[in-house]
């Protein structure tokens, strides 16, 4: 069984006690909603760096410069990683 810290302000004591049925339950919903979410937040942080990492190579592009055929490779790949299977296993492309 779970347990809790309680703490009583006036005094600034602890116990440790059991979780209730009730607190057992919503702490469990709360653990599987969170884990079933996982996925997700890679994904999410996965987005996140990609798009970083795009963003540092966007001068690249810019109509005053000509974009060599590797760095067009490496946004290409980088704008590609989402598609790739395991957020949790991305293999990145090595900036030229």
């Amino acid at each position: 069984m779970s347990k809790k810290t309680v703490i009583n302000l006036s005094t600034g004591s602890t116990q440790t006690v059991d979780l209730t049925d009730e607190e057992l339950k919503t702490e469990e919903a709360f653990l599987k909603e969170w884990n079933d979410g996982a996925t997700d937040r890679a994904w999410a942080a996965v987005r996140e760096e990609r798009n970083k990492l795009i963003s540092e190579t966007d001068w690249w592009a810019s109509s005053d410069l000509t974009i060599t055929d590797k760095q067009r490779t490496y946004r290409q790949a980088l704008r590609d990683v989402p598609s790739q299977a395991d957020p949790f296993n991305i293999t990145w492309p090595t900036k030229p």
